[in-house]
């Protein structure tokens, strides 16, 4: 599987970003610590997928 995740200086100024968009994995983890769900977080950016976001708090749980 390709990486949910992309670090280009050329992409917001080279912040980790969801694959094929230009949203920052970051978001993702303020929802989830705001108390809202990743439902939540797909519905304000549709750009991502459920596949995307469940594979980046995968690669967290790994590193934890």
């Amino acid at each position: 599987m390709d990486s949910p995740i992309t670090i280009s200086a050329e992409i917001q100024s080279g912040e980790p970003v969801f694959t094929g968009t230009r949203v920052p994995v970051k978001n993702l983890f303020d929802y989830l610590k705001g108390g809202n769900n990743v439902e939540d977080f797909l519905e304000d950016f549709p750009s991502v997928t459920y596949d995307q976001a469940l594979s980046v708090i995968e690669l967290a749980e790994n590193q934890l």
